[in-house]
């Protein structure tokens, strides 16, 4: 039987809410394996915060750049191991600088091998990483076009996110700083419904299954009583369809067709640290 540490457990708790002999159980059961305890907590109808991404995620600074006509943006992560360097203001300008850059590339592998002040990026990772004593490398590096691209940086540098929109109408700065900021807090797992991963898909069906057996629902109602549960968790986690945390009367396809009725959210990227 695996080892489950009080660390391990706190993680768990933190990450999904639920309580601790709740956590130590499910860690119990799934061996050890993270990701499964919190399957398992799901599946006995434990709520489960949906802070699904970035639990393992090094410190560092998230910084979103977009182009000059806000036709193209870039997020890189800039990873340092410790949140005392990461809060350096000259780690920080670093991160900065080299978002600059990366705005110029497609792929991270290009932005590596790019120059920057006579070395290449990937050689000034390296330079710093003995300078400063820690591990510092990229670790997100996303890009986005669209007709319009707005941006936004959470306090702190943890998160950064791109907002694509299908034409650059009057507002349209306001409208992709409010769905980046959406994103942010909320963290979908897609754009739509379309957008959504089949295993995904799989996966909420078979729990929701499952807490309805443990209700004692017959076997006949569970497909059709999952696939509204199914519905549910597509307004809960894809970006268009959730509630507009500014306005939860409406939502976020909505709010943006309230600017202009034939604008929509056509993308958008996300990057979270810690």
């Amino acid at each position: 039987m695996a080892k489950i540490t009080a660390a391990e457990v706190n993680k768990l708790r933190q990450t999904t809410g639920a309580g601790m002999m709740d956590c130590k159980k499910a860690l119990v059961e799934a061996e050890g394996d993270f990701d499964k305890a919190i399957e398992i907590l799901r599946k006995k109808g434990q709520k489960v915060a949906a802070n699904r991404a970035d639990r393992d995620s090094s410190e560092g600074a998230a910084i979103a750049k977009v182009n000059d006509d806000n036709t193209s943006g870039v997020i890189i992560s800039l990873n340092c191991e410790t949140d005392f360097v990461a809060k350096n203001d000259s780690f920080v300008s670093l991160a900065n600088e080299l978002a600059d850059l990366a705005i110029n590339y497609d792929n991270k592998e290009d932005f590596l091998a790019a120059d920057f002040k006579g070395m290449s990026v990937q050689d000034k990772l390296t330079e710093q990483t003995g300078v400063i004593g820690e591990k510092i490398e990229i670790g997100g590096f996303e890009r986005l076009s669209a007709p319009f691209v707005g941006s936004y940086i959470h306090a702190g540098n943890k998160i950064a996110v791109l907002t694509g929109l299908s034409a650059a109408v009057d507002g349209a700065d306001v409208v992709a700083k409010d769905v980046s900021m959406q994103a942010a807090a909320m963290n979908p797992v897609a754009l739509n419904e379309e957008g959504v991963d089949q295993a995904v898909i799989d996966k909420e069906i078979e729990i929701a299954k499952d807490q309805l057996r443990q209700e004692g629902k017959p076997e006949a109602m569970l497909d059709n009583i999952a696939k509204g549960k199914l519905k549910r968790f597509f307004k809960d986690n894809t970006l268009v369809n959730q509630d507009f945390i500014k306005d939860s009367k409406q939502s976020v396809a909505q709010y943006v067709k309230s600017v202009d009725s034939n604008l929509e959210v056509t993308g958008f990227k996300r990057v979270a640290l810690g």
